[in-house]
């Protein structure tokens, strides 16, 4: 077993459950906001075994929070346009899961955030598969536990705010995302879509100010005069990366 933990699959799971635990902690408060915002803890529970994406549950109850049940139909259309990211990660992740169509349509309920950058900050084809397959369940598990004490104890917590997990969970994900931007253009696209985000999300609805961060990327890769003619699939492979 000790062998195994020096293997990158071995890696792969060690990061996969590190992130997995910070993540899981802020399940805390999306429960105890869940059920401050007038929804019950059944309800609550379900969204998080169903919903899984927590950009798309903190959106949906915040909407709640703020208007009601008469909001219900632009909390739906806030957590649908958050979604939308994992539509993309799903094209990418599909030649890392592999395997027949069951096996790809169980990994779309753990096709989130963490899973997608675990998985693809690895270096073989098969850490790749334990990085998302680690990450996704241990996240699913941890965050409907945490989901469930949350709505339970929102009460005696009070603001799940002030603990701060929140910033737990995001520095686990820039964590991983840091040693992929090597070079200027990474870096560049990283602040530009930064800055994108930042700007948009005071005055667009839930969603929107993410799918337009993403837009750099692509706009970037259309444009970019320095784009390879050959094969993505041969120049990313030549380049050692996922």
């Amino acid at each position: 077993m000790r062998s195994f933990y020096r293997t990158p699959e071995g890696v792969a799971a060690r990061q996969g459950l590190a992130v997995a635990l910070a993540t899981s902690a802020y399940g805390v408060s999306f429960g105890a906001l869940s059920v401050a915002s007038g929804l019950d803890v059944w309800q609550t529970c379900v969204l998080s075994l169903l919903m899984f994406t927590g950009g798309s549950q903190f959106a949906f109850v915040g909407v709640i929070a703020a208007g009601g049940a008469a909001a219900a139909h632009a909390a739906i259309a806030s957590s649908v346009l958050l979604g939308v990211r994992n539509a993309a990660y799903a094209m990418r992740m599909a030649p890392v899961v592999a395997g027949g169509f069951w096996r790809k349509a169980g990994a779309t309920q753990f096709t989130i955030d963490e899973s997608v950058a675990v998985g693809l900050a690895q270096s073989t084809p098969r850490a790749r598969q334990w990085g998302f397959w680690v990450t996704g369940v241990a996240i699913w598990i941890g965050w409907n536990i945490s989901t469930l004490l949350g709505a339970l104890l929102g009460d005696v917590l009070g603001d799940p705010r002030t603990y701060g997990l929140d910033a737990a969970a995001a520095a686990a994900f820039l964590a991983l995302l840091w040693p992929r931007l090597r070079g200027r253009e990474p870096l560049a696209v990283a602040a530009g879509a930064a800055v994108v985000a930042a700007a948009l999300t005071p005055v667009l609805m839930p969603g929107i100010p993410v799918i337009a961060a993403a837009g750099v990327a692509v706009v970037v890769g259309l444009f970019d005069p320095r784009r390879p003619t050959s094969a993505p699939g041969v120049v990313a492979e030549e380049k050692g990366m996922p």
